[in-house]
């Protein structure tokens, strides 16, 4: 009886995991189909009724992921990140820019996954540092500038989430908004500089970048880098 009552225990508990998990996803898909378009936030609405994104939170703050699930535990700290990015500026809205908010990244904290972390922590220590070999975390990851690659109107999901990873990443290193190529110079977001080591595992910054572009960059092209914006991401 007794082993009968703790494998009834694990199942409930289990079963109230994936149905947290199964919450998070459909909720926060509706959630950035509603307040997210062409690659913007729509900050002020959100400010006006933060209770969806409050209710994200707080369903977030107690669900389990572990990496021997890699993919839901990618997905859901992807949206958990652009969503607790969200509340730091919902929270000081109007803003011009998240580095306007003292400690946004590295001192202001929020529950995620039953702990307590800041946004470079989950970005660094949670997702890059456990997957390493994943460049393409920085086209989903998104800093609430317009410097980033745009925020998606969609949840990261599971089960989709290798096709939303190498979407994002072709539609970024195809933008000559992002790439700026002329000739044999390019000019590289900041985030190539930043993370260098990121994208340069297998070879240079260009050939990386060329395995997503349609229009190839000449190997020996000179690379710079241009200044990152800053600017808020709001519709």
């Amino acid at each position: 009886m007794k082993n009968i009552i703790i494998i009834i225990t694990f199942l409930t508990t289990s079963l109230g995991f994936s149905q947290n998990t199964a919450t998070f996803f459909s909720k926060s898909d509706a959630f950035f189909k509603k307040y997210v378009s062409n690659g913007k936030v729509d900050y002020a609405t959100i400010k006006k009724d933060p209770a969806s994104l409050d209710q994200l939170l707080t369903i977030a703050a107690d669900i389990q992921v572990t990496t021997s699930d890699p993919k839901t535990y990618q997905a859901f700290y992807i949206n958990a990140y652009n969503l607790a990015v969200i509340k730091g500026v919902v929270n000081n809205y109007p803003t011009k820019s998240p580095l306007d908010v003292k400690g946004f990244f590295d001192k202001i904290t929020y529950t995620l996954g039953g702990k307590k972390t800041t946004l470079n922590d989950l970005e660094n220590k949670l997702l890059r540092k456990v997957y390493p070999e994943e460049p393409r975390f920085h086209f989903v990851l998104v800093c609430a500038g317009l410097g980033c690659p745009p925020i998606i109107a969609e949840a990261y999901q599971p089960v989709t989430l290798e096709k939303q990873l190498q979407r994002q990443a072709t539609i970024a290193l195809n933008n000559p908004n992002f790439i700026k190529v002329k000739g044999k110079k390019v000019q590289l977001s900041q985030i190539f500089e930043w993370y260098k080591g990121d994208f340069t595992q297998n070879g240079s910054e260009v050939e990386y970048i060329n395995q997503f572009r349609k229009e190839k960059i000449p190997t020996d092209a000179k690379v710079s880098y241009y200044p990152y914006n800053w600017s808020l991401n709001s519709i």
